[in-house]
């Protein structure tokens, strides 16, 4: 599916990667992008309609839907992450419900709410933004590296059963991006403009994923070894 001419959806757009979509989107000529986000204050971004949405709120989710109902590109961008001490830290729990509220269950959610919709016009996709650290062990983002694998699965299983309906689903895999969500993380990271271009590419090559990073892409390509990288990273990772 090519973004031109499409009507674009995408959560959690107020910045980072989200407002990354909406500008390439916008760039590359879509017809509209609706911004979703929790508070839509004092945004103010030339193209670009702000929508209040929030992806743990059904509510809010089905009152987003209705205004958008021309949309026939869904962005899942919307996500939270945090730091704990590790996997068998006192705070796993309560971090992991959090980030599954979010990361997960906020897939899921704005999917269901916008499938009615994205089945009614001629050509449909969905973008779920998802992580390289469904196969990269981070102990200290265990309860985000949980919800991103959810995430994951629940992609593979959308796309297999959307196919048939001719909705293409494409799943970005990539690791820190440079953005408001990693700034307290000192590693290196991808420029958003960047993988959103790639993502664009790879949905208007009809790609089911994209591996936005160097570092995705060689972490991908251990899966088949006899120890793979969520064993034992590559050197570098």
């Amino acid at each position: 599916m090519d973004v031109a001419n499409a009507t674009v959806f995408i959560t959690g757009a107020n910045r980072g990667l989200g407002l990354a979509f909406a500008r390439e989107a916008r760039r590359r000529g879509a017809k509209k992008i609706y911004a979703g986000m929790r508070n839509t204050g004092g945004f103010e971004e030339s193209g670009v309609v702000p929508v209040r949405v929030d992806v743990t709120d059904k509510a809010s989710i089905s009152a987003a839907a209705e205004l958008a109902a021309d949309t026939s590109l869904l962005v899942n961008n919307a996500g939270i992450a945090a730091l704990i001490d590790g996997p068998l830290a006192s705070d796993v729990e309560a971090q992991s419900i959090r980030m599954f509220e979010t990361n997960y269950y906020g897939v899921v959610r704005v999917t269901q709410a916008f499938e009615r919709i994205l089945l009614t016009k001629p050509h449909a996709a969905i973008i779920n933004v998802l992580s390289d650290i469904v196969w990269l062990p981070r102990p200290y983002l265990t309860p985000y590296a949980a919800s991103k694998a959810a995430a994951w699965s629940f992609t593979n299983q959308l796309r297999f059963h959307l196919r048939e309906q001719d909705v293409q689903v494409l799943g970005l895999h990539v690791g820190f991006v440079d953005t408001d969500l990693t700034s307290g993380i000192d590693v290196a990271k991808a420029s958003p403009e960047d993988v959103v271009r790639q993502t664009y590419d790879a949905l208007a090559a009809g790609k089911s994923e994209v591996m936005a990073d160097r570092g995705t892409a060689m972490l991908k390509g251990t899966l088949a070894a006899e120890v793979p990288g969520y064993i034992t990273p590559p050197p570098g990772l």
